[in-house]
């Protein structure tokens, strides 16, 4: 790729990945559009790294509390002493799920599942769910029955969380897409479910794009036009990345995820009718 299309996959990265929208859909739809060829998982994987720092800057206090906490209750000998230290250790609980799965599918999630059947298949059904996530949610708002908030997540809703997010390993299901509707269905509030999904990423993330940089380092060090591509696709996520998010977590605050289920449902059809015509090639 040059470096027009390196900036411009990195931007979509950056604005997709928090949006329940799917990144991974969108990196692999607009080079099937554009008639260029798949970037592949390991370059999906690896500008993930972007966004990544993005998560890390935006919620910075946040990540220094609760691994402080962490390490304090270790040494102390108390580790599910305070509320910080228990949520460090509930997203610890909750990246076990995608890991083993990503382990034992890794060959059919970077070849088989990357065929647009199954990316327009995951954004509709993965668009349904998360409709079935709201009208529960609206339930138990009309209810007056208590909704749980960051301090009162559990061990249930991280695992089911964590559960949730083992689906992002579908391309098209969306990662923060899954896990905002597996908060949903384990009766989070929206903003609650947004932010605990964010936190929940950074390991998962971390390791998939360690994992990458390992497996396809002399690929990405080929060249110097390769390393230029990945540097700037990868600065670029980074900064739309921290955009999207500070746009969520503003947005769900207010509004329902309404908008993201009929952009899901749109374009899942919109791909399957392109097949169909011919336009575009699984």
């Amino acid at each position: 790729m040059n470096l027009a299309e390196a900036a411009l996959l990195g931007l979509v990265q950056g604005l997709t990945e928090f949006l329940p929208v799917s990144s991974t859909a969108h990196i692999r739809i607009i080079p099937a559009l554009a008639g260029w060829e798949d970037p592949g998982a390991a370059f999906t994987a690896i500008i993930q790294l972007g966004t990544l720092a993005a998560v890390i800057l935006y919620f910075r206090r946040d990540i220094y509390t609760i691994t402080r906490a962490v390490i304090l209750g270790i040494l102390h000998g108390k580790p599910l002493e305070s509320p910080e230290s228990k949520t460090g250790w509930m997203i610890a609980a909750g990246t076990l799920p995608i890991v083993v799965f990503g382990l034992l599918f890794k060959t059919p999630i970077e070849t088989t599942l990357r065929s647009l059947y199954w990316i327009s298949g995951a954004l509709i059904v993965l668009a349904v769910v998360l409709i079935l996530a709201e009208l529960k949610l609206k339930h138990r708002m009309e209810h007056n029955l208590p909704l749980i908030t960051m301090d009162r997540i559990g061990w249930k809703e991280a695992l089911l969380i964590g559960l949730a997010q083992s689906v992002a390993l579908i391309p098209g299901s969306s990662r923060s897409g899954v896990t905002i509707t597996g908060g949903l269905l384990a009766n989070l509030d929206r903003e609650t479910a947004a932010r605990f999904s964010f936190l929940l990423s950074l390991p998962s993330v971390f390791a998939a794009a360690l994992l990458e940089f390992y497996h396809n380092w002399h690929g990405i060090v080929s060249s110097p036009a390769s390393e230029v591509n990945l540097a700037v696709a990868t600065l670029v996520a980074a900064v739309s990345g921290y955009a999207s998010i500070a746009f969520l977590l503003s947005y769900l605050k207010k509004h329902t995820t309404t908008i993201f289920i009929v952009y899901r449902i749109a374009a899942g059809t919109a791909i399957l009718a392109l097949l169909s015509a011919g336009v575009l090639k699984p």
